[in-house]
């Protein structure tokens, strides 16, 4: 009998866990692997909601977490601790997600160990290494350490390929999120939860709903005051309209949020949510603002448009495509477009009936598909 396949995946942050559960259970599905999951946990209580909503049990888990940490504590953490987990279990391939702090760690670990690396989400590019930081580097190196790159797009394979990635290792399979929506959605569907009956209080006697979110370090300051002030222009254009809006828990994020639109009858603050409450409430709405890369990919799949708080995206497939109008933090550029789009119907149903160019539900059975003719030719 043929010796099974040891495969780590290493997961750190809520999006990464939401976008590598559908590919964790697959692999664990397959006869021809051993699967490990490891958390650092740097993002421990919105990851541990994640994991048991996609009934996930880590194998290991670093809790790298400590009070008033910073980058160089997260990356020390989690490369001494994946040390003796990968001389422990000696995996064949280490499955890496997207670009955060934990994934940059885990590669350089996983480059020590001489053990191939797999990228998921890979070639995403923004060009400009201080936006959005760090994660801009953060990829730009995994791709350099990587031996195995999982594209979600055309787009993001040239971005390698110009990078001198050799294109036979480089794969296109559409993005793992699609295939994580979907799931949810069907679990959200057969089981309402308690949040989602309370969030649906708040907004019936509403004609339309529009969902905010804003945390990124590049709107800290002054961008998330320009974008609280254009919610408040909204508000005053779109009466029949509730902007709901999950506030971050960073300080500064909740604080001048807070300030600013606490007493808004139009404008519901509510606390972080759930995976699956947040996409109830994504399918819910008529329009998303938001400077999350992860809803820029899902929300297409809904037939939603997405108006971007940013000043540039390393997803440009959405704006090209037009299922994403990119805005930056211009207070009468994000109320403009965002009253121009809920009040034009013949403009809103253009967008909101393109095709999603980030994914298609089934990105996980390529890359387990590239995995196994990888095995075969080790």
């Amino acid at each position: 009998m043929q010796n099974k396949s040891s495969i780590l995946f290493v997961i750190g942050t809520r999006p990464e866990a939401i976008k590598m559960a559908p590919l964790i259970h697959l692999f664990k599905k397959s006869s021809e692997f051993t699967v490990n999951v490891c958390v650092t946990a740097q993002h421990r209580e919105m990851l541990d909601q994640v994991l048991e909503i996609f009934q996930i049990k880590p194998d290991f888990d670093l809790n790298i977490m400590k009070e008033n940490q910073d980058l160089f504590d997260i990356t020390i953490r989690i490369l001494t601790g994946l040390k003796k987990i990968i001389l422990s279990i000696k995996p064949s391939f280490i499955f890496v997600h997207g670009d955060t702090t934990t994934t940059l760690s885990s590669s350089i670990a996983c480059f020590y160990s001489g053990i191939k690396l797999c990228h998921v989400e890979a070639g995403l590019r923004t060009f400009n290494k201080k936006s959005p930081f760090p994660e801009e580097m953060n990829r730009q190196l995994t791709s350099r350490l990587s031996d195995i790159h999982f594209c979600p797009t055309k787009r993001s394979k040239e971005n390698l390929i110009r990078e001198n990635i050799d294109k036979k290792n480089i794969f296109i399979t559409g993005n793992t999120v699609v295939d994580a929506l979907e799931i949810g959605l069907e679990k959200i569907k057969k089981n309402k939860t308690n949040r989602v009956k309370e969030l649906e209080a708040k907004i019936e006697e509403f004609h339309n709903m529009i969902l905010v979110t804003g945390h990124r370090r590049e709107n800290h300051g002054t961008g998330i005051v320009n974008i609280c002030k254009a919610l408040i222009k909204i508000s005053e254009e779109l009466k029949n309209t509730m902007i709901i809006y999950p506030v971050h828990l960073n300080p500064k994020i909740m604080i001048p949020v807070n300030k600013l639109l606490k007493n808004n009858d139009r404008i519901c603050l509510v606390e972080p949510l759930d995976y699956l409450t947040f996409i109830w409430l994504m399918n819910k709405s008529k329009l998303i603002l938001t400077d999350s890369g992860g809803i820029q990919e899902e929300a297409p799949s809904l037939g939603k448009p997405v108006i971007l708080l940013r000043e540039n995206t390393e997803r440009p497939e959405g704006i090209e495509n037009g299922n994403i109008i990119l805005v930056g933090d211009n207070i009468d550029e994000i109320a403009n477009t965002t009253v121009e789009l809920m009040t034009n119907s013949t403009k809103y149903n253009k967008v909101s009936q393109l095709k999603n160019p980030f994914g298609d539900g089934n990105a996980s059975k390529r890359i387990l598909k590239i995995i196994k003719k990888q095995i075969k030719k080790c």
